[in-house]
C-alpha cells in the first residue's frame, strides 16, 4: 500500500463507504506481507516502504529464480500501482510477463517496470544524468529511469566525458540548471570531479566498471571519485545507478 491509497482508503472510511472492519482488514498487512500463499515460503514483502519512505519495496532480481520474480512482483503489484525490478534477466522478464502482461522490459538497464511513472512532483526541477562515454549508458539509463518511476524528470546527457570536453561545456546550461547531478564513469572517473567544479548543486557520482584490467572493475573509479578534488561529491557503488537515482530523487523532492 502507498500513500495515494491509504489517503483514498481513509476518505472512503470518513465517507461511510467502506466499514471500519474493512479498512482494519486492508491495514492489517502494512508491516510486511508474509501470510500470502505464492510467496510466504521465500520473503516477506515489505508493503508498508512506501508510506515510511515514499517509495515502494523495489525487487533485486540476481539470486532470485524467474518464478520467485514474478510471483513477488505480482504480490508487490496487488499493493502499489508502480512496481520495479533491478538487474532483471529476461528470462526473469518472461515468467513477470506470464502473471503480469502489462510488465515492461527494459533491457539496456535490465529494469523490469509495470505501472506508468507518475508525473513529476516538481516538474521545473530536473536530475540530469551524464555518462563519461557511450559504454556507461546501461547504468546512466539505470539511473534515469529509475528517477522517471520515482518521480523525478530526468534529463540525458551521454558521452561526454574527459577525454573530449568540448561535449561536456557545450551543454553547460544544462549542468547549472540542474538541481540534482548524476555522473556515471569509468576509467578513471574524472568526470564527476570536472563537473563538480562547473556546477552549484550535489554530484552523486557513479563509479562503473568499464575500463581495462588496471580499472580494476571500477574501484579505480570509485578510488577517484572518493578522491574528488571538488565539493559536493557524494559516491555510490559501483555501477549502483538505482541507489544513485534514489538518493537523487530524494534530494530533488525536498521541499527546501
Amino acid at each position: 500500500m502507498d500513500t495515494e491509497r491509504l489517503a483514498a482508503l481513509l476518505r472512503d472510511v470518513q465517507r461511510g463507504e467502506v466499514s471500519i472492519d474493512a479498512a482494519l482488514s486492508a491495514l492489517r498487512t502494512l508491516p510486511y506481507d508474509s501470510v500470502s500463499d505464492s510467496v510466504a515460503e521465500f520473503a516477506r514483502l515489505d508493503t508498508h516502504r512506501a508510506v515510511r519512505t515514499g517509495q515502494p519495496e523495489v525487487v533485486y532480481c540476481p539470486g532470485k529464480s524467474p518464478s520467485q520474480v514474478a510471483r513477488i512482483m505480482q504480490r508487490l503489484a496487488d499493493h502499489a500501482p508502480r512496481v520495479l525490478a533491478t538487474r532483471a534477466a529476461p528470462e526473469q522478464y518472461a515468467a513477470v510477463r506470464d502473471l503480469l502482461p502489462q510488465a515492461v522490459y527494459h533491457d539496456l538497464p535490465r529494469l523490469i517496470t509495470v505501472g506508468a511513472p507518475p508525473e513529476p512532483a516538481h516538474p521545473d526541477r530536473y536530475v540530469a544524468v551524464l555518462t563519461a562515454g557511450t559504454a556507461d549508458t546501461p547504468v546512466g539509463e539505470e539511473a534515469a529511469l529509475t528517477l522517471e518511476w520515482q518521480g523525478s524528470r530526468a534529463e540525458r546527457l551521454y558521452d561526454v566525458g574527459v577525454a573530449g570536453l568540448h561535449r561536456l561545456l557545450d551543454k553547460l546550461h544544462l549542468l547549472q540548471n540542474a538541481h540534482v547531478l548524476i555522473v556515471c564513469a569509468g576509467m578513471e572517473g574524472a568526470l564527476a570531479s570536472v563537473v563538480a567544479g562547473l556546477v552549484g548543486r550535489p554530484v552523486v557520482a557513479v563509479p562503473t566498471s568499464v575500463g581495462y584490467g588496471a580499472s580494476f572493475g571500477g574501484i579505480a573509479a570509485l578510488l577517484s571519485m572518493l578522491n574528488a578534488c571538488a565539493g559536493g561529491v557524494a559516491v555510490v557503488n559501483i555501477d549502483n545507478g538505482f541507489g544513485a537515482a534514489t538518493y537523487a530523487h530524494r534530494i530533488n523532492s525536498d521541499s527546501g
